[in-house]
């Protein structure tokens, strides 16, 4: 799986939109500033808050003391809501075909034979940044899915 800058940067964003909101009881957090603490150009980080407004994750301020806001609570707000409202698919297979069309990434249709193994890791990945909101990532509390088993060398 790709995770572009987009998704990246949207989420370091977001986090730390949510860490200097929580520092100043729910001010409005201006742009320029994430820019600057997190070295990612405004005019970008003005195209990704864009598309997370639409998609209802932040709420927009303007005029004196303007910015934005998290329109929910930073322990619910997802890391994949994020990724996904920035236009960034969770897909791990090449052909980025929905499930149910039979069309696959080889030439006359089919899918190849890693198809499946690809498109369950999506799945996975999708799965863990689900359960992740921006609260655990403040709070560094990261743990894997299910403890992972290392075979004896």
């Amino acid at each position: 799986m790709r995770l572009s800058t987009k998704g990246r940067y949207a989420v370091m964003a977001m986090t730390d939109l949510a860490k200097r909101q929580d520092e100043s009881e729910g001010r409005a957090v201006a742009l320029a500033e994430i820019a600057a603490r997190q070295q990612i150009s405004l005019s970008y980080l003005e195209q990704l808050f864009a598309r997370l407004r639409r998609k209802g994750l932040v709420i927009s301020a303007r005029g004196p003391g303007g910015g934005y806001r998290l329109a929910k609570a930073s322990n619910a707000t997802f890391i994949s809501d994020i990724v996904l409202a920035v236009d960034e698919p969770l897909r791990a297979t090449r052909c980025g075909l929905s499930k149910n069309q039979a069309k696959g990434c080889m030439a006359g249709g089919e899918r190849c034979m890693t198809h499946g193994l690809w498109e369950e890791m999506g799945r996975q990945i999708h799965g863990y940044l689900a359960s992740v909101s921006v609260a655990d990532v403040l709070k560094g509390e990261l743990r894997p899915a299910r403890p992972l088993e290392i075979a004896a060398e």
